[in-house]
Parts: C-alpha cells; sequence; structure tokens
C-alpha cells in the first residue's frame, strides 16, 4: 500500500474506524495491538490528511472520537483490493485445511494478547 502511501498500521486504524465509527484513540491502541503512542502517531496523521476526523465524546469531553471521513473512506476503499492481494500472496501454496490451522493459530495469539494486558 506504500504506492498510496499507507502504512500497515495507518491501513489497520483505518479499518477498525471503518468497522466501528467513533473508537478514541485508546479504544484503537487495543483494538488494534498497538501501543497508544504508534496510535497517536497514526491518528495525528490520518488526521492532517483528511482521513479521519475527531469529535469530543458527548459525556466524556476530554476523550476524542475518531470517524472517518469521505476522503478516509475512499483511501479505505483503495486499500482493500490490495489487502486482499497480500492475503493471496501470503496464502498461496497453502491447502484450505493449513490456512484454516493459521487463522485459529493468529486469533488464539490476539486472544491471548488482550487477555494478558
Amino acid at each position: 500500500m506504500s504506492d498510496i502511501g499507507v502504512t500497515p498500521p495507518q491501513f489497520l486504524v483505518l479499518t477498525m474506524v471503518g468497522a466501528y465509527p467513533g473508537l478514541s484513540n485508546a479504544d484503537l491502541a487495543r483494538l488494534c495491538a498497538l501501543t497508544p503512542q504508534t496510535v497517536n502517531v497514526v491518528v495525528a496523521r490520518l488526521e492532517e490528511d483528511g482521513a479521519i476526523t475527531r469529535r469530543p465524546h458527548a459525556v466524556h469531553r476530554r476523550i476524542r472520537m475518531i470517524e472517518l471521513t469521505r476522503q478516509g473512506e475512499a483511501l479505505l476503499a483503495e486499500c482493500r483490493p490490495r489487502a486482499r492481494t497480500i492475503d493471496q500472496e501470503l496464502l498461496h501454496g497453502l491447502s484450505e485445511h493449513d490456512e484454516q490451522v493459521i487463522r485459529r493459530w493468529l486469533v488464539r495469539i490476539a486472544v491471548m494478547d488482550g487477555e494478558e494486558k
């Protein structure tokens, strides 16, 4: 995705905000398994580029809720086919069974990582 100026962490943040509008930086850090510092940098860059917008939470004014802009939605739509191509390249030569085993293993790692924090 470097040809369109999107890093893997930026794609991950765009994907999660697209799926769950209104996340905070802290929510994103937990959901994406990234450090809060990394999320701060990624979110600031995406906001600077016009891909996301942040607005104050209705009750907790210090919390900023993140949403995609139209530009962010278009950028995410441009990224998705590239991500599918990368997935296909990674899976090339694997049997369906092997793919399922790897996906289950990755989910287990993600769940275990979330439980330890």
